[in-house]
């Protein structure tokens, strides 16, 4: 008998035992009948001893019976003890801290039964467990390394205020580089737990309908000094008004970290659009430069935690922004897309639902 997976991809054997075994061991027994018949009319024939029928049926069951038994026992350790034994085995290995282990299925995928779905299912919890124990490591070490540098820098430029033979533009100078330096590690570590608390869901959101448009606009204007240091072109496509429902200080977030991304990573003259236009069901963002662009190696892990695909501008950030960006549209019900050419900038699209016609009557 077979059922669906639970996923419906593929068919299942319900168990370890088919009916047609039972049947295999039915049809033995009459064989092994009808030979004892055979036997008893010849033993009357050759006009056999009493004893000698007697003795001669039970050593023929004696064995049909070790027979069938040392057939049941191996069938019982092919298919069950072996596979639970690999199991078992390859369970103390993964708790050794071996990521590595994988257990073939005994089935071919036309034949499965619900052992093989378990080593299946056991095979790719493994797989995720080394994929989190890598992530884990490579989270240690990007914190560590990112650390690192203004740590050294602090300590280094404290040690040059202790000495007393500097004046007092240059104490001014290593008093910034000292502030620069302490200000870069704690956006560092602020922006890693509030990336924590959203991966785990520990931070409750304040979701509210308001006005997206006012708030690009109040995020633009942050940068201004940015922009006209730069002396770039600023071209903004905003509607008067669009109305979403989200968390509007973690949204802030989000436009913060594009468009300073796009003025950091655009060179001087350069051109940045930000547009936005409404939908029937979302709002449409997208903050456009004309910077340097990304290849498709930098686009794939444009979103991971740490990944700075441009390591020219890597003491301006800590390759924390775009993966908490991601993360808060992805919570808010949205999405995010990047298209870049190297060379000739990126584009970063973000989609929001709009805020039903319930929420936009409701008070704000």
């Amino acid at each position: 008998m077979r059922k669906q997976s639970r996923n419906g991809e593929q068919a299942v054997r319900d168990d370890r035992f088919p009916p047609m075994l039972f049947g295999v061991y039915i049809g033995v027994l009459f064989l092994m009948s009808g030979i004892h018949m055979g036997l008893i009319t010849l033993f009357n024939k050759m006009q056999w001893s009493v004893a000698a029928q007697i003795i001669v049926p039970i050593i023929y069951w004696a064995v049909v019976a070790v027979g069938l038994t040392l057939y049941t026992r191996w069938k019982i350790k092919s298919t069950y003890e072996e596979p639970m034994h690999q199991l078992a085995e390859a369970t103390e290995r993964v708790a050794n801290g071996d990521f590595s282990v994988y257990i073939p299925p005994h089935h071919r995928a036309d034949k499965l039964d619900y052992l093989d779905v378990m080593i299946l299912d056991f095979n790719k919890m493994v797989e995720e467990l080394g994929s989190i124990e890598t992530l884990k490591t490579d989270f240690v070490s990007n914190v560590s390394h990112e650390m690192k540098t203004p740590i050294a820098i602090i300590k280094n430029y404290a040690e040059l205020l202790q000495m007393g033979n500097i004046d007092e533009e240059k104490r001014l100078e290593y008093a910034q580089s000292i502030e620069q330096a302490a200000s870069r590690l704690s956006n560092l570590i602020s922006n890693i737990l509030k990336l924590n608390k959203l991966e785990n869901q520990r931070m409750d959101l304040d979701m509210e309908v308001y006005d997206v448009c006012a708030q690009l606009c109040d995020s633009i204007l942050q940068y201004e000094e940015l922009w006209d240091e730069k002396e770039m072109d600023l071209e903004v496509d905003l509607e008067d008004r669009a109305y979403i429902y989200g968390d509007r200080s973690l949204l802030e977030l989000v436009w913060n970290n594009l468009i300073s991304n796009a003025i950091k990573f655009t060179d001087q003259g350069g051109r940045i659009s930000i547009c936005q236009e409404s939908e029937e069901d979302y709002v449409r963002i997208s903050v456009r430069d004309t910077g340097c662009g990304m290849d498709a190696e930098s686009i794939h892990h444009i979103f991971d935690k740490f990944y700075q695909g441009d390591t020219s501008h890597a003491k301006e950030g800590n390759g924390l922004g775009l993966a908490l960006a991601k993360r808060v549209i992805e919570l808010m019900d949205g999405d995010i897309q990047v298209i870049s050419r190297k060379g000739e900038g990126s584009t970063f699209t973000v989609t929001l639902p709009v805020a039903g016609k319930e929420e936009t009557n409701e008070p704000h």
